[in-house]
C-alpha cells in the first residue's frame, strides 16, 4: 500500500479538526495507523489519494445499497442540481418520496423529513413525550440513536469503540430520564415497565443492533416490547436508520412482523446524501408543528437534492428480484467468511441481517452489549490491517456492521474470501 499522501493530509487535518476527522470512528484509533483519504468511488470500489483500490464494505456506513455513483442516481442528481440546490420551501419531490416510504412502511401514516438519523431519533422522542405527557425513555445498551443529549448512554458506535459509553458534556438532568437495559433481556424490560410505566413516554430500539456489530433480536424479544408498550400506552419507536430498506424493502418491522408506533429512517432513503425521517401514527405525528405544539424544524429538510437521490434509490430497490440478488451475494460472502475462519483455525462468530453483517472475534454467542464486548479487539485490528493491505476496506472497528451492495460481484466476494483466509492464517 502507498500511503504517503494520506499521511500528509492527516497531518494537516489534525491541526484543523478534532482527531483530524469529522466523525470519531474514521480516525482508525481502534485499529491503529492513520485513516485513508478517499478521492473517488465507483460501484463496489473506493480509491484513495495514493491510488490504492479497495472493495468497499462500509458503503458510507450503510446507505449505498446500490453501490457508489450509481448511474441512475448520478443522472437524476445532475438534472436536479441544474434546477437549484435548496429552496427552503415545499417541493413535489418531498411528496413523492414520502408516498414511497409510507407505501413500504404501513406503520407510518404521516412522515417528517429531516437531515440525519440523529435528528430523526431526537425528534421522534420529542413527539412521543409531547403525545404522552411523560418524560422517561427506555433504550438498550449498545443501541446508537445519534448523538443527542440523553441518548449517549451506553450508546454503541464510536462510543463503544473507544470505551466511553457515557459522554461528558451531557447534563445529569438529561441522562436521568433515560433508562438503559440489556438488549434481548425480556425480564429486565418487564420489571422496569412494571415499576416505571406511568412515567415512560417511549421505548426506542434498533430492532437489529448495528452499532455494536450486528446483534439479532432473540425470539420473542421484539414481540415483548410491542405487547408491553401497547398494554400501558407507551410509544414503541423502531430506529431503522440502519435496517431500513437494508434487511428487506419494508425494513426490520416487515421482516419480523412487528408494527411499531413510530419509525426513524435515514441512510438509504437519501441515496447516500444527508437525510433522515421520522413518522408513525397520525395521532402522534399530528402533535408536530405546525399541526400541533411539538416544535421541530429544519432549513434543509426535504431539500430537492436529497429527495431526488432517495427517490431514484427506492425506485431501483422496489423492482422485482432486487432483494433476491442481494441475498444471493450475502449468502456467498457469509459462507465464504465462515469457511475461511474455520479452515484457518480462527474462532469467530458471524451474524447478519439481510445485507448487514459482522464477524466477531470471540467464541461466545453474541446477543447483547456485554457479549459483544468479549470480542478480541486486538485480533480484529490485526485482521483489519491485513485485509486493508489486500485491498479490502472494512469498518475500522470491531463494533460496526459491514454492508454489501448491488454492485458487489462474485469476483469481489471471491477476492474478499481469499484475502480473509490469508489474513486469518497470518493473525493466528
Amino acid at each position: 500500500m502507498r500511503t504517503r499522501k494520506s499521511k500528509s493530509l492527516y497531518e494537516k487535518a489534525v491541526m484543523l479538526m478534532p482527531g483530524g476527522v469529522n466523525s470519531p470512528v474514521r480516525a482508525f484509533r481502534a485499529v491503529g495507523g492513520s485513516p485513508l483519504f478517499i478521492k473517488k468511488a465507483k460501484g463496489s470500489k473506493i480509491y484513495d489519494v495514493d491510488g490504492n483500490e479497495y472493495i468497499d464494505y462500509v458503503l458510507s456506513w450503510g446507505p449505498l445499497i446500490l453501490g457508489h455513483s450509481h448511474p441512475s442516481v448520478i443522472k437524476a442528481l445532475k438534472s436536479a442540481i441544474d434546477k437549484g440546490t435548496s429552496y427552503g420551501a415545499p417541493t413535489p419531490l418531498e411528496i413523492e418520496l414520502a408516498q414511497m416510504v409510507i407505501k413500504a412502511y404501513p406503520s407510518i401514516e404521516k412522515i417528517r423529513m429531516v437531515n440525519s438519523g440523529t435528528e430523526a431519533a431526537m425528534s421522534a422522542i420529542r413527539a412521543a413525550r409531547g403525545f404522552t405527557g411523560r418524560d422517561k425513555v427506555i433504550k438498550f445498551e449498545g443501541c446508537y440513536h445519534g448523538h443527542a443529549d440523553g441518548l449517549l448512554v451506553k450508546a454503541g458506535s464510536g462510543a463503544t469503540t473507544f470505551g466511553v459509553p457515557d459522554s461528558p458534556g451531557v447534563p445529569e438532568s438529561y441522562a436521568k430520564n433515560t433508562i438503559t437495559l440489556p438488549f434481548n433481556d425480556i425480564k429486565a424490560f418487564k420489571d422496569v415497565i412494571q415499576k416505571e410505566r406511568k412515567k415512560i413516554a417511549c421505548v426506542i430500539v434498533e430492532p437489529v443492533v448495528g452499532n455494536i456489530g450486528c446483534v439479532l433480536p432473540r425470539e420473542g424479544f421484539l414481540e415483548a416490547l410491542r405487547n408491553e408498550t401497547q398494554k400501558y400506552n407507551i410509544i414503541l419507536i423502531f430506529d431503522e436508520v440502519m435496517t431500513g430498506f437494508r434487511i428487506t424493502y419494508g425494513g426490520a418491522q416487515s421482516y419480523y412482523r412487528i408494527k411499531p408506533d413510530m419509525t426513524c429512517l435515514g441512510k438509504v432513503i437519501g441515496g447516500g446524501l444527508p437525510v433522515g425521517a421520522y413518522g408513525g401514527k397520525k395521532e402522534i405525528m399530528s402533535k408536530v408543528a405546525p399541526e400541533g405544539p411539538v416544535y421541530q424544524a429544519g432549513t434543509l429538510s426535504g431539500n430537492p437534492i436529497a429527495m431526488t437521490a432517495g427517490i431514484e434509490t427506492l425506485k431501483i430497490l422496489s423492482k422485482k428480484g432486487i432483494y433476491q440478488k442481494l441475498e444471493k451475494t450475502m449468502q456467498h460472502l457469509e459462507e465464504g467468511l465462515k469457511d475461511a475462519a474455520k479452515k484457518a483455525g480462527i474462532k469467530t462468530k458471524f451474524y447478519r441481517a439481510g445485507t448487514m453483517f459482522c464477524t466477531y472475534f470471540t467464541d461466545k454467542e453474541v446477543f447483547d452489549y456485554k457479549t459483544a464486548k468479549t470480542s478480541d479487539t486486538e485480533r480484529f485490528a490485526r485482521f483489519f490491517r491485513g485485509m486493508l493491505n489486500k485491498g479490502i476496506y472494512l469498518a475500522p472497528s470491531q463494533f460496526e456492521a459491514g454492508f454489501i451492495s448491488l454492485a458487489h460481484t462474485k469476483a469481489d466476494i471471491d477476492k474478499t474470501v481469499k484475502a480473509a483466509y490469508m489474513t486469518f492464517k497470518e493473525i493466528k
